[in-house]
């Protein structure tokens, strides 16, 4: 069964991996959570990536929780998009 991956913008800089894994547990498997971090600053991006482990618990997911507040600010999500080729 494919996975299925969202796209979490405007995430708090406050917020763990294990505070998206807990906001999106109730809506299936959380697969794997990723939050990028600047190569230069270390600080986080104020965006990640939360994989579920179907693309139904993923539209669910979505729908619930798109505009609800994780860590005091309300994210909003999208399913993830593949990254374009660098040139």
């Amino acid at each position: 069964m494919a996975s299925a991956k969202i796209f979490v913008g405007s995430l708090s800089f406050q917020a763990t991996e294990d505070d998206l894994k807990a906001a999106f547990a109730p809506f299936g498997t959380v697969v794997s959570v990723f939050i990028p971090v600047d190569r230069m600053t270390g600080r986080k991006r104020g965006f990640g990536f939360v994989e579920m482990s179907s693309p139904e618990e993923a539209a669910t997911a979505i729908a619930e929780m798109n505009g609800k507040e994780i860590v005091g600010r309300p994210v909003a999500l999208n399913e993830a998009q593949p990254r374009p080729e660098r040139q």
